[in-house]
């Protein structure tokens, strides 16, 4: 099972995402729910990671962990808009898996301050 674990501002800015574990759904090397989850989140780390006004801490050390805090380092209207996108972006890809993989992933969801 892959969980994750998705934070965002009350405001729906992406502060935190980790996701762990193999979904189990095939054979590594072969998982299509594997795939999908590693596609969403490498999107959206490379496309922060060239973002103006973003810094990333990021682990992707552990072979089934990825794990990621965004900070902000600049300020704007169009950055907040950015990072509200991403946020948006990851839950709604993390929900429709876990709703069609409900074996496979698990998503929670948190908001903070």
């Amino acid at each position: 099972m892959t969980c994750v674990h998705l934070v965002r501002s009350r405001t729906g800015r992406l502060l935190y995402c980790r996701a762990e574990g193999h979904s189990g759904y095939a054979a590594k090397g072969q998982d299509i729910v594997c795939a999908a989850v590693t596609v969403l989140l490498r999107t959206v780390v490379d496309v922060l990671s060239k973002t103006d006004g973003v810094q990333l801490n990021a682990d992707f050390t552990t072979r089934g962990l990825v794990e990621f805090a965004v900070n902000k380092t600049g300020f704007s209207k169009k950055l907040d808009a950015e990072l509200e996108f991403a946020g948006k972006f990851l839950e709604e890809g993390f929900s429709s898996l876990a709703q069609e993989y409900p074996e496979n992933v698990t998503l929670y969801k948190q908001t903070e301050a």
